[in-house]
């Protein structure tokens, strides 16, 4: 039988909610996930099939159709695929965790405009609007779950959903110093984050790749742009993140230079990066 296939950027937080559903179902290898090289041209057998669009990942199932945004990719493998739903059963539970997963989109921008800034003068609003944002999470995990560590009994799709988010936030921990705080008004938000970073099916990236490769968003270059005097994306494939030095904490000081991060091959061409979404 021929499998589903997932064309995506291995560190994508919108990749690895599937990467984590199908951990937790024990079905790896239920589907072939092909990695785009976003620092060359993209294929013009895969811009065919999405029909002219580069953002990822991006499923084509076993019977040849196209599904494009990660959500949707993410229910529909949860509805297909053998094994219990991700998703909740219960009409009024479902649309809970529907409640809760349309606060995503908000969280993730905050995040990543917090940590694109290069504006010292605001960085306390982005921290307060993040923050505003934690709170809001917080309130809505007291209103339907005061007492558990998920969203309900366990593990869940909203899980699954704000996991990849959170663990991309390591590079405000180590870029921008940000720290939750400890006190009534994080603790319920604080504990649900801390039990789906530890949850043994989200472990497809490590806090240090995430920091090594989005040094350049801390610089203010996201979506593929490069920062000023640099010839390599720190999104490159080689050399490998592994062989890397870590970058300076301090983005607001100076740019690193590609020699200084590690990203220079010896008698090798540079690469430059086209990242559409990461």
């Amino acid at each position: 039988m021929t499998k589903h296939i997932v064309y995506h950027i291995p560190v994508c937080p919108f990749s690895q909610r599937l990467e984590i559903l199908l951990a937790l179902r024990g079905l790896q290898d239920a589907v072939e996930f092909r990695v785009v090289d976003i620092t060359k041209p993209r294929d013009p057998e895969l811009l065919r099939k999405t029909r002219g669009t580069t953002a990822l990942p991006v499923l084509e199932t076993s019977e040849g159709q196209i599904i494009k945004e990660s959500l949707v990719i993410l229910r529909y493998l949860d509805e297909v695929l053998q094994g219990p739903k991700l998703r909740r059963s219960d009409p009024g539970e479902h649309a809970v965790e529907s409640m809760l997963i349309a606060k995503e989109g908000p969280f993730t921008m905050a995040g990543y405009v917090f940590v694109m800034n290069q504006d010292q003068g605001q960085i306390a609003a982005h921290k307060e609007k993040l923050l505003a944002l934690y709170r809001d999470l917080n309130d809505f995990l007291l209103t339907h779950n005061p007492d558990g560590v998920f969203l309900f009994d366990d593990f869940g799709l909203a899980e699954a959903v704000f996991t990849p988010v959170f663990k991309r936030f390591w590079f405000l921990d180590y870029y921008e110093g940000f720290e939750l705080p400890i006190s009534d008004e994080y603790a319920r938000v604080h504990n649900w984050r801390a039990a789906c970073m530890a949850h043994e099916a989200t472990d497809q990236v490590s806090e240090e790749e995430i920091i090594k490769l989005y040094y350049d968003y801390a610089l203010g270059a996201g979506n593929g742009a490069l920062a000023e005097g640099r010839n390599v994306s720190s999104f490159t494939f080689e050399p490998h993140w592994k062989t890397r030095p870590m970058p300076p904490r301090d983005k607001y000081s100076a740019s690193a230079s590609d020699e200084e991060l590690g990203l220079v091959i010896t008698n090798a061409g540079h690469g430059q990066s086209n990242i559409n979404q990461i």
